[in-house]
């Protein structure tokens, strides 16, 4: 039996536009933009990373770049929001923050805590949660957000469902994860030790749209595993399962293997290792096109194919910018 999740690893969606969504991710929420590469299985497209200073499994919001995908609706058999946690103190700060930057959005409650939901500029729905823990996040110095107000990691992800049975024995009799709470039709789930990173909430919406894959959706949710071994030990429990899981794929920044919920949700197990830094320092990290070595012989040709990114400038904008004015006065 392998070793329990502990939560989320990363969040991977569709964006139309690569350019907006790390405008929005770094200078309105105020993550790192920590690696910019491709994606694997269509590699001549974009695949970014948001997360905090190091990349921290638990931290990392991920998008693939298919600007010639539609938008469609988003629907059941999705991950359909992606919660953020914050400090329960930062709720007020977050909604003027929002206000100022033009970006809509409004204040909620769910089991009895308080957040914003929001939306990113392709549309997919956003929440940060004022529930929060500093235990799976290195702060970015330079962020434009400060450190009291940040983003700390994931706090939970939602998956809406047709039928959630099925989904239900798989989270609790395979996975590790058990029953924590019933709110209306959302029942919330979390593994390892609890709290922010490691919850899902599934809602049963049997008359809602079926989703389909498209710009503004969530692609997939990865759950952490340490190691190699680990995530073996995963597989083979999946499969005995009766779910159809990939091969372990090596994404070079960690090790993959992928499988469909019964509601029709595409999960990931992931390895915490080796991380973001494998190919760039810490202080470097998203400042290159970083290519697995398989890449290496196209980086050429997808130097020129590739729409240059430029990444927010927090100089005048971040937390250090601010301590530099301080200093002058």
């Amino acid at each position: 039996m392998p070793a329990t999740i502990p939560g989320i690893h990363h969040v991977t969606c569709i964006t139309g536009d690569v350019q907006k969504c790390v405008d929005f991710y770094v200078s309105v929420l105020g993550l790192r933009f920590v690696k910019k590469s491709i994606n694997q299985d269509l590699p001549d497209t974009y695949h970014i990373y948001f997360a905090d200073y190091l990349g921290t499994p638990g931290t990392v919001m991920t998008f693939f770049g298919w600007p010639t995908w539609p938008s469609r609706r988003t629907g059941s058999g999705q991950v359909t929001t992606v919660s953020f946690g914050v400090p329960e103190r930062s709720l007020d700060f977050w909604s003027k923050r929002l206000q100022k930057m033009g970006v809509e959005s409004s204040r909620k409650s769910r089991f009895d805590k308080d957040l914003v939901v929001l939306q990113d500029p392709d549309g997919i729905e956003l929440e940060l949660v004022g529930h929060a823990t500093d235990e799976r996040w290195v702060p970015w110095e330079d962020a434009p957000v400060d450190q009291d107000h940040a983003i700390r990691s994931f706090h939970s992800v939602t998956l809406t469902l047709a039928e959630t049975a099925a989904t239900f024995a798989l989270l609790t009799n395979t996975m590790g994860f058990r029953k924590s709470g019933e709110e209306g039709n959302t029942t919330r789930f979390e593994t390892g030790s609890g709290g922010p990173h490691s919850i899902v909430d599934v809602v049963e919406s049997p008359e809602g749209p079926v989703g389909e894959e498209s710009v503004g959706t969530v692609h997939h949710v990865a759950w952490r595993t340490p190691d190699a071994s680990e995530q073996m030990a995963w597989r083979d429990l999946l499969v005995r399962a009766g779910r159809n899981v990939t091969p372990v794929i090596d994404r070079w920044y960690f090790k993959s293997v992928y499988f469909r919920e019964p509601g029709g949700v595409l999960f990931e197990i992931a390895t915490d290792g080796p991380g973001f830094t494998i190919d760039e320092a810490p202080e470097e990290l998203g400042t290159t096109l970083s290519l697995p070595p398989w890449f290496q012989v196209r980086r050429d040709q997808l130097d020129d194919f590739l729409t240059p990114i430029a990444v927010p400038t927090t100089a005048t904008t971040g937390a250090s910018a601010m301590r530099e004015e301080n200093r002058g006065r």
